[in-house]
């Protein structure tokens, strides 16, 4: 019964290997057909090609439009190489103080010498009076010759002192400043300074920056805000430099009443009379790979090819380039990261057709 029974159960067993055999191999040619519908299925339109050595990727204008691609046509542009640097706007207090104490030395001069020539004049005439029979006495006379003495010392020390002040002024604010501030007439720089109709700007330039010429100018803004510049005018070096900028300092006057002393400012100073043409390109056409940038310039009607750029020149809005890209080239300023994609997915699908 036993045997029986386990021949039986042998036999239901070969019969389901055998059912299983034959299932797999009469359904794999028909899995293999499916597979192939299905990838045929989900093949996807290739927009990518070479032409000419160079990517195009092809985007009709419906598409364009229902995937909100964006052009915009370069605007022709010049540029005149400068340098960006930093500085801040200068209180001149302690300018106003050292004139103060300079011009109060001056006038105490002027009333030494003028009591000088009075002692001098006194003792002249006491010497005449002593020699005519003693109508002064030697006393008196020698008392005057003494107050004479007196009084030339009291004028050298002053003038001794003016000087002093005076060396003070240009080692702090250099030869120009320092002529302003002796001057006893106040010069126009000097009195919309003091009035506030001007500020004093100190700037900082790198060791090999060519000297500022007089009658030159740069542009400064404050750097809490940047788009908002105004023009300096160049004074004179400055003698101390930036102690966190280490340069070359020079002094700049602008007219403003909108910055404060203390307050940073960028500054933008022309390294050459020489304009450079070209186009400005803006920052929203600008997309990023391998840490690079490149924009899509369209080159058909559907047709859009992806062009490297530097971005070495910044400028409001956008950056000046020069390079392959002329006036009136429409770059794409809005979908460039799904040209981007599209064109990356067309390079998976050929390495996956290897």
């Amino acid at each position: 019964m036993n045997r029986k029974l386990a021949i039986i159960i042998g036999l239901q067993a070969f019969l389901i290997v055998m059912l299983f055999w034959l299932l797999v191999f009469y359904g794999k040619d028909e899995f293999e057909a499916m597979s192939e519908q299905s990838e045929e299925e989900i093949e996807t339109i290739n927009r990518v090609a070479d032409k000419d050595g160079a990517t195009i990727i092809s985007i009709s204008p419906a598409a364009q439009k229902q995937s909100d691609i964006l052009t915009s046509p370069l605007k022709a542009s010049s540029h005149q190489a400068s340098i960006s640097t930093y500085g801040n706007v200068v209180s001149i207090d302690s300018l106003i103080e050292l004139r103060n104490r300079y011009l109060a030395v001056k006038s105490e001069i002027d009333v030494l010498r003028a009591t000088f020539n009075h002692n001098k004049s006194e003792l002249e005439r006491f010497k005449t009076l002593n020699q005519d029979n003693k109508n002064v006495s030697d006393k008196v006379v020698a008392a005057a010759a003494a107050n004479t003495r007196s009084d030339e010392t009291k004028i050298a020390a002053a003038e001794s002192n003016a000087k002093n002040i005076a060396d003070s002024i240009r080692q702090q604010w250099g030869d120009t400043l320092a002529q302003h501030a002796i001057n006893p007439k106040t010069s126009d720089l000097l009195q919309a300074l003091i009035s506030n109709k001007k500020v004093l700007i100190q700037t900082t330039l790198p060791f090999d920056a060519a000297e500022p010429k007089s009658n030159s100018s740069i542009m400064i803004a404050p750097t809490a805000a940047p788009s908002h510049t105004m023009r300096a005018d160049y004074i004179s070096p400055a003698p101390i430099t930036n102690t966190t900028i280490q340069g070359k300092t020079y002094f700049y006057h602008a007219v403003t009443s909108e910055l404060r002393a203390g307050m940073q400012i960028n500054a933008t100073t022309a390294t050459s009379s020489k304009k450079s043409n070209g186009v400005i390109v803006p920052n929203n056409a600008i997309i990023w790979y391998a840490g690079k940038p490149w924009v899509y310039q369209k080159t058909g009607a559907d047709q859009f090819s992806r062009k490297p750029i530097h971005t070495d020149i910044e400028v409001e809005d956008g950056w000046f380039y020069q390079g392959h890209l002329k006036a009136n080239d429409e770059v794409v300023i809005s979908g460039a990261q799904l040209l981007l994609s599209e064109e990356f997915k067309s390079q998976i699908m050929n390495e996956n057709d290897d």
